[in-house]
């Protein structure tokens, strides 16, 4: 992500890569390692998003947006809202019902947390993204006190529903990101190259290549 914005132009089309990650913890660019209760084996590791102490796993469907905000004309506040509304868009095809909270990102079933978002803005474009819990072993947030708050509660998408798991969630998310900024969308299977249209027309001129599967 980072050798990626430093790589492009005006003209680089934006890009959202959708991914699971095998466990790991990550620690925003501010964040206190004293939110860091017990890590046990699973590895630590710092970025430079924003946001405090999270966990990756299996069965968490990771969003990491790319985009030009300039030439999108968002500013952050605006950006990470629409993030968030993507969420809540498809928990509620999902039938769920979420909720945002002011001055607390990220999307909540009443008090407990179902998705994260930490991002970075480095010439006027946005990497990292968001984390979405799907149907994922939930123990390893325990361990931690998650985004900085203690005792804060996590749950997952299979506690409501059926999800089918990451891969038929991920598109779905990308077409609700892509319909609320506006902007086209194409599929690319990072496995093999190719690329495919996306199930809802866009004219956009600066479509997103989608990646599915770990980048």
């Amino acid at each position: 992500m980072q050798s990626f914005t430093d790589r492009r132009g005006p003209d680089t089309a934006d890009e959202l890569w959708l991914l699971e990650h095998p466990p790991v913890y990550t620690l925003g660019k501010a964040g206190l390692r004293e939110h860091i209760l017990d890590p046990g084996d699973v590895p630590v590791i710092q970025t430079d998003r924003g946001g405090q102490v999270t966990y990756h796993g299996p069965g968490q469907l990771v969003a990491y947006l790319m985009l030009d905000l300039n030439r999108a004309g968002l500013g952050v506040k605006r950006l990470v809202h629409l993030l968030e509304q993507s969420v809540v868009d498809l928990l509620a095809d999902h039938g769920i019902e979420s909720l945002t909270r002011p001055n607390a990102p990220g999307v909540y079933l009443g008090e407990a947390k179902i998705a994260s978002l930490g991002l970075r803005v480095r010439r006027g474009c946005s990497y990292h993204g968001l984390a979405l819990n799907v149907d994922m072993d939930l123990e390893p947030f325990s361990r931690i006190n998650p985004c900085g708050y203690p005792g804060l509660a996590v749950t997952q998408m299979r506690d409501r529903c059926n999800p089918t798991g990451t891969g038929r969630v991920g598109p779905d998310l990308a077409v609700e990101i892509a319909r609320l900024l506006g902007l086209g969308l194409r599929f690319a299977d990072v496995s093999s190259g190719s690329c495919t249209d996306s199930r809802r027309p866009s004219c956009s001129k600066s479509p997103f290549p989608s990646g599915r599967g770990p980048v």
